[in-house]
């Protein structure tokens, strides 16, 4: 730690938002100089809604460095990327719906998702495969990092044990000498770091806990899925034991564990006979691919779709346009939208009902084949 009495305190630029009653907005001059800063490799403090970071460019070295040494961090420990805006996410590859999700309902907020992929520039900061990623709400903060032509990675405005800053002429004479500027935003909004929720194969897990509860992550993140055909017997119930075996692969954990990550599947019919269990052939066909699936089958019981149940899914897929039009006319006018067809291609699923262990079979592969072009929807 460098001696603030003998250094002078890093330059303080006002960076307030539009219509604020805090620091005015920077200039363009001002804005330029601070990316120009930070181009440089220099490290700058810079306001958000939660609290004040100090941030580098992610793409060079000696800057990472720089701020790790003032950090007292090793490679080991997280840095998190900060983006202007939701199309940054595109340099991920493939983010996950999960993921989407919540950066939808979230985003720009308080919370850090930490997701699969290495963007490129950023390499220096991942772990293991895994980027932590967030979008401040602070909008002259989020604007800049925006137009900036490189990544920008960011930790809070303190010392190690130490509580995070949140005024800037304090960061300014804590970091003389070791940061160049510090972009007054005045004092955050929620003073509260952001909360950072881990979600990927294997893991739905807060690494540090924020303003969001762990029910309301899982509720967005995860989705409620209703399947509906007849009687409840044999297509619909199939095709939920092939969902949750479906997501549970994708997700690489057990089917139990699916409502740790969100996700409901059940099945319902529009003439179903309450408690009948799922047909033999049914069940043997689903035996055919996965014992774990069938032993959930098992338990299966027949029930009928209910306006309540429709209406409080997500996605609730019917297996043919008879179906289809049953659930729609449950529901108000305006408010079917989350119901369809399972084939994406608009085809009725044939009902296999009294018929031989080969259509069963036929039945079984075409609700696979459906159900694998929705999972790409899905997580």
């Amino acid at each position: 730690m460098n001696d603030s009495s003998q250094t002078a305190p890093a330059v303080v630029v006002p960076w307030g938002e539009p219509g604020g009653s805090g620091p005015r907005v920077p200039s363009q001059a001002e804005r330029d100089r601070a990316a120009a800063s930070i181009a440089a490799g220099q490290v700058i403090g810079i306001p958000t809604e939660t609290v004040y970071g100090l941030a580098v460019r992610a793409d060079m070295p000696e800057a990472l460095a720089r701020l790790r040494a003032i950090k007292s961090r090793d490679e080991a420990q997280a840095l998190t990327w900060h983006i202007g805006s939701m199309a940054e996410l595109a340099r991920v590859g493939r983010v996950s719906p999960m993921a989407r999700r919540l950066a939808e309902r979230y985003w720009p907020g308080p919370l850090t998702l930490v997701i699969p992929g290495v963007p490129r520039g950023l390499e220096g900061v991942a772990q293991n495969d895994w980027i932590g990623v967030r979008l401040p709400a602070h909008v002259t903060t989020a604007d800049w990092l925006a137009h900036l032509p490189f990544p920008v990675v960011a930790t809070s405005a303190n010392r190690r044990g130490k509580p995070a800053l949140a005024d800037a002429a304090a960061i300014a004479r804590e970091f003389a000498g070791e940061v160049d500027l510090v972009l007054d935003g005045g004092t955050p909004r929620l003073a509260e770091p952001s909360l950072v929720l881990r979600v990927g194969p294997q893991h739905f897990e807060i690494l540090r806990p924020g303003l969001i509860d762990l029910k309301r992550l899982r509720e967005t993140a995860g989705l409620k899925i209703v399947f509906v055909c007849t009687g409840n017997t044999c297509r619909s119930p199939m095709a939920a034991a092939l969902a949750e075996h479906a997501l549970a692969k994708r997700l690489q954990i057990p089917a139990r564990r699916l409502g740790e990550f969100g996700f409901e599947i059940s099945s319902a019919g529009v003439a179903a006979s309450f408690g009948a269990p799922i047909a033999q052939n049914a069940l043997d066909v689903l035996l055919e691919l996965s014992p774990d699936m069938a032993r959930s089958a098992r338990e299966h019981r027949a029930r009928a779709a209910i306006p309540e149940e429709i209406a409080g899914a997500d996605r609730a897929y019917a297996l043919t346009y008879g179906h289809l039009d049953v659930l729609r006319s449950m529901l108000p006018p305006g408010r079917a939208k989350h119901t369809e067809l399972l084939d994406p291609d608009g085809g009725d699923v044939p009902d296999p009902v009294g018929l031989s262990l080969a259509e069963y079979r036929r039945c079984r592969d075409q609700l696979v084949e459906m159900i694998d072009r929705r999972l790409e929807e899905w997580a």
